[in-house]
């Protein structure tokens, strides 16, 4: 599994450098947000440990900047800051999934190859409800033929909506299809998501039944 590490601290990328490495993985170091751009502009990577508070760029500023030209690559952000609602802004910018420091060498390793595993998966190349496609491999979906914008978590809550077919998920099944630490996040970021993707497909392309969940509608 090949992992690009941007950590500005040299003690702690030179540690999990050498400890990633003797655990099998292909490490390539960057310690500031301008060079990580520009190696994940020239190589591919199957997972990105992404520090947050970064010189020259910081790692929101990187992970939006990934997201918003389709790279896909899953991120996993560190951070010193261990208030929720860091964790939640951190995962709502595209982040598959968050680590506070300090944190357990394991446990940054399991999320690692969970996150590996999941890139490495194989995926439809087309999805399709009535007149919504999604294409889950390219990180795009459209109606009507249109091709529409979507941040990474709109995608993940629409894909999971197209994949039940019109039967209603609940915030909690969301959560988990759409969201790497689910527990780490409030239930408010579904709303946020559903609310925007209702705004980019049309107010009534989905509804929401007290008890049930949320579904899709055919248009």
């Amino acid at each position: 599994m090949r992992v690009l590490l941007v950590e500005d601290d040299a003690d702690l990328s030179a540690t999990l450098s050498a400890s990633l490495t003797r655990d099998g993985l292909v490490i390539t170091v960057a310690s500031d947000g301008v060079f990580a751009l520009e190696l994940l502009s020239e190589r591919s990577f199957d997972v990105l440990i992404l520090d947050r508070d970064l010189p020259r760029m910081s790692g929101d500023s990187v992970c939006r900047e990934i997201r918003s030209y389709g790279d896909s690559t899953p991120v996993l952000m560190l951070t010193a800051l261990h208030d929720v609602h860091h964790r939640v802004h951190g995962l709502e910018m595209g982040a598959d999934d968050y680590l506070t420091k300090p944190f357990a060498y394991d446990e940054l390793l399991a999320r690692l190859r969970a996150l590996g595993r999941r890139r490495m998966t194989p995926v439809e190349s087309e999805l399709e409800f009535g007149s919504i496609r999604v294409f889950p491999e390219r990180g795009t979906a459209s109606i009507h033929g249109r091709h529409i914008r979507l941040a990474p978590k709109e995608l993940n809550v629409l894909e999971a909506l197209v994949r039940s077919a019109g039967k209603p998920l609940s915030v909690e099944q969301l959560l988990e299809h759409a969201w790497e630490a689910p527990d780490a996040v409030s239930r408010g970021v579904v709303k946020v998501a559903v609310h925007s993707l209702r705004q980019k497909l049309g107010q009534e392309s989905i509804t929401h039944s007290p008890g049930f969940g949320y579904r899709l509608e055919e248009n």
